[in-house]
């Protein structure tokens, strides 16, 4: 069934008026009829079931019939990537937005071979992935910033997976297996690797767990999708109720319901 992305407030019988390329998509592209069904989610409340009710010369009206999930979070997970060249840029925040991270943060470092990034573009590839893959919330994308400056910010509230190329950090799923699941961040270089100052920094920072992706070395959207699957194998919502659970989200409750 055909899932889109639509902003608005969410309850029983209650319209919705998609965008123009929605409407261009559901109406001319997937030549949804009047009356047929399709599934909506807003990040916020869930995901419904809606009926296509009214086709205009502007676009189209949704109407909202019944929830059918709950809304639910994807893992406090951050993805922190030096920017690289678009087309590999693209496909880490497509791969990041399947895989369950909940923020990309673009980083200029040192070495990064790019200097700029669409962020809008980036948004929609979040969105259609997000609609692509069934989760209810959409990753968000914000604004590159210095690594510097990020680091100079961090307080060790949130643990920092620091992907190490260097090859002196125990293997990823060694170091991530004693970790403790929570708010975390999955660091990712530029081509050229970062910096001597960069990676005593990183190091230095509160939090901070070194990992090795192997002995081989990785182009950066490689080393995205890998260490994104390792963190989520080991602590994030692949792991099902007890890592939900021991990160505070699923209570003995929800866990009896």
């Amino acid at each position: 069934m055909i899932r889109l992305c639509v902003d608005g407030d969410f309850k029983p019988a209650g319209r919705l008026v998609p965008t123009p390329d929605q409407a261009h998509y559901l109406v001319r592209v997937m030549r949804l009829a009047l009356d047929q069904t399709l599934l909506v989610f807003n990040g916020r409340q869930g995901e419904w079931r809606a009926r296509l009710a009214e086709i205009t010369k502007r676009g189209c009206v949704l109407i909202l019939e019944a929830q059918v999930r709950a809304q639910a979070q994807a893992p406090d997970l951050d993805l922190i990537i030096a920017l690289v060249k678009r087309p590999r840029l693209e496909t880490i925040v497509e791969k990041a937005a399947e895989l369950g991270a909940r923020r990309v943060r673009l980083a200029l470092t040192e070495r990064t071979n790019a200097d700029r990034a669409n962020v809008s573009r980036l948004t929609v590839i979040a969105l259609e992935a997000a609609e692509q893959t069934g989760r209810l919330d959409v990753p968000e994308i914000l604004e590159p910033e210095r690594l510097m400056r990020i680091l100079e910010g961090w307080d060790g509230s949130r643990s920092l997976m620091f992907c190490d190329e260097a090859g002196d950090a125990a293997a990823a799923l060694d170091a991530l297996a004693p970790a403790s699941a929570g708010p975390w961040a999955v660091l990712i270089g530029p081509e050229g690797g970062f910096s001597p100052a960069e990676r005593a920094a990183i190091r230095a920072a509160p939090g901070a767990v070194p990992v090795s992706l192997g002995p081989r070395i990785l182009r950066a959207d490689t080393a995205a999708i890998s260490a994104l699957t390792l963190w989520q194998s080991t602590l994030g919502d692949w792991q099902g109720l007890e890592v939900a659970r021991a990160a505070g989200q699923v209570t003995s409750q929800d866990a009896a319901g």
